[in-house]
């Protein structure tokens, strides 16, 4: 994380900033829109993370001279990953926290149930071929 922590001026002005979702003290959050731009910019035209930042309006002094280089990779990697949609949901830490289950449609709930009760009996079955490896 990193320890710069913005002012108020730097704040308004990333505020103003189309390409961004939201910011407040030390976190940017940047639109779905400009980190698919972003993406597609830097693998379709060859451009590099900081020229693509600049262009969109950002002053690196105020986010960081290694922030750009660093959404990128990230970006790159979810996209990668997950697929382009996934770019227009926010994941912060690790794995993305743990799954939401408020508000979902009975059929969701029902096949997010199907599938661990899935897990579950291939995990028994698992364990089932385990323990009777130890005992024979």
């Amino acid at each position: 994380m990193t320890m710069r922590t913005l002012t108020a001026d730097q704040l308004d002005e990333l505020r103003a900033n189309p390409n961004v979702a939201r910011c407040e003290g030390k976190t940017i959050t940047y639109s779905a829109r400009f980190k698919t731009l972003a993406v597609s910019r830097y693998e379709t035209d060859g451009l590099t993370s900081t020229e693509i930042f600049r262009e969109a309006g950002f002053d690196l002094d105020a986010i960081g001279r290694h922030t750009p280089k660093e959404c990128l990779r990230r970006w790159r990697r979810t996209q990668k990953a997950r697929g382009i949609g996934a770019l227009s949901v926010e994941h912060r830490g690790r794995n993305g926290g743990r799954p939401r289950t408020v508000g979902l449609t009975d059929r969701d709930r029902i096949e997010r149930l199907e599938a661990k009760v899935a897990y579950l009996k291939a995990e028994n079955d698992f364990l089932a071929k385990l323990r009777a490896k130890r005992k024979g």
